[in-house]
Parts: structure tokens; sequence; C-alpha cells
């Protein structure tokens, strides 16, 4: 495990958590993408045990929450993440456990147990996709399900030039790159989307649903702001992948 990737990675977090305060959580799934109202992947969650991998600020957990999820558990590597998701979480009608750790790590948590766990947008900031893939596995109860998205393999690696795509980085190259339109100095994961879903069944997941779909509409056109995610970018190339998986 790249330990010094973890240290630099959580000092960027704890940098950068106040410009992440509430951005893009459940329902949904990533910038431009169908959201969880529309694809219902998780569905009901009336009095489920749910786990958030790299919960953030705590607000897809506050969704959970408002959905009458039973137990509310997250973990993050940032402490400035995990002091907000506390403070977020704090009247929620759900008892609520949280856990400062990187998600390669087992904080603790209890084993065969959760009768869901999601990972928003924070699955490709794993140091080791197969250590964390594993600890995923053990936490769940059988039958459980995890719900996971992140950027599409494809985005980062096809460029616009001019109002043309270009392939700007081999699809089949694999492994840690820091990620242009990030600020602070921070090392993500990059693997193909066949990887994600082999690594899955190695450990014990079987796939039942693979998202590539995106959601654009005249409004969103009209009134986009982020650059890296753009309207004509994403017309032509999936911004985001979602995986549905259940442990057998």
């Amino acid at each position: 495990m790249n330990v010094d990737a973890l240290i630099a990675n959580k000092k960027s977090w704890n940098e950068a958590a106040p410009r992440f305060y509430g951005r893009n959580p459940l329902p949904e799934y990533g910038p431009l993408a169908p959201t969880e109202d529309e694809l219902q992947l998780i569905g009901d969650v009336t009095g489920l045990k749910v786990l958030e991998i790299g919960c953030g600020s705590g607000h897809s957990l506050q969704y959970m929450d408002q959905k009458h999820a039973g137990e509310l558990w997250g973990l993050d590597l940032s402490t400035k993440q995990i002091e907000s998701a506390r403070d977020l979480l704090k009247n929620s009608r759900a008892p609520v456990m949280l856990f400062e750790s990187p998600m390669e790590e087992d904080p603790g948590l209890p084993q065969h147990y959760f009768d869901l766990a999601y990972s928003v947008f924070a699955i490709g900031w794993t140091v080791d996709l197969d250590r964390t893939l594993a600890n995923v596995h053990r936490y769940l109860k059988q039958g459980g399900v995890f719900v996971f998205s992140w950027e599409h393999p494809l985005f980062s690696r096809i460029a616009s030039q001019d109002g043309t795509l270009v392939v700007a980085k081999s699809y089949h190259e694999e492994g840690s790159f820091d990620h242009e339109a990030w600020q602070e100095t921070a090392i993500m994961q990059q693997f193909r989307l066949s990887t994600y879903l082999n690594v899955c069944i190695q450990q014990g997941f079987s796939i039942e649903r693979v998202v590539e779909d995106v959601s654009l509409t005249d409004e969103m056109l009209k009134n986009q702001t982020n650059r890296w995610y753009s309207y004509e970018k994403a017309a032509r190339i999936p911004t985001t992948m979602i995986i549905k998986c259940r442990k057998i």
C-alpha cells in the first residue's frame, strides 16, 4: 500500500474540504449523470444498516437518514471531512458512526453486518483497489449490495481541442496519476472499466448493473459552470460510471 500517497491525499482533502462541502451528494452519482431517483439502484433503505465509503461532508448520509435508513456509518480519510459530517449529522434520526480512516484499512467496522454499502465519486482515491473492495465485501452481509460511482475511465483520456475530441492518453494505461482538474497535490487511480468489474468479481461480488449514461438538458447547457465536465464533451463521452454489485 502506498503510504506516501495516502498522506498526500489526506493533506489534499483537508485543504479542499471547504470547496467540496455538500457538493454532488446522493441522489446524484456524478456530474451530468443520471440520479438515484432515476436509476433506483439502491431503492428503499428503510431500516437498513448503510455504510458510505468516502463519506465526505456527510450529505449523502443525510440523504439516507431522510430516506429512513436504520443506521448511518461512514468513513473518510480527511479529518476536516469527518468533522463536517459529524456536525451535519448531529441531529440525525438514525444513529451515526463515523470513522476517520483510509478505505484501504479496516478501522474496526463490524463484519458481515451491513445491508448496503455505497461510494459516490470516491473509489478512484483508493491506493489499493483490491484491498478496498475486499474490505467492503467483508463488511456486507450475505446478499448485501454495493453501489459505487467514479469518473468514467474514458473521460480524462479524451481531451477536447478546438471543438475536436482527441485521444490524449492510452486507455490501456492504468495506475496512479495527478488529475489535471484537481487543484491540490494529490494522487488518484485510473483503471479500465473492465478492471473495476473484474476486481469486484474476484472479491466475491456479482455484477448486477453498469451505468454509463449521461443526463443532459437544455437548462444544463445554459447554466453550466464546470469546464472540466462540460456539456459538449459529456454529450459524446460519459462523465461517470456507476456499478451495482451484490455479495454472493
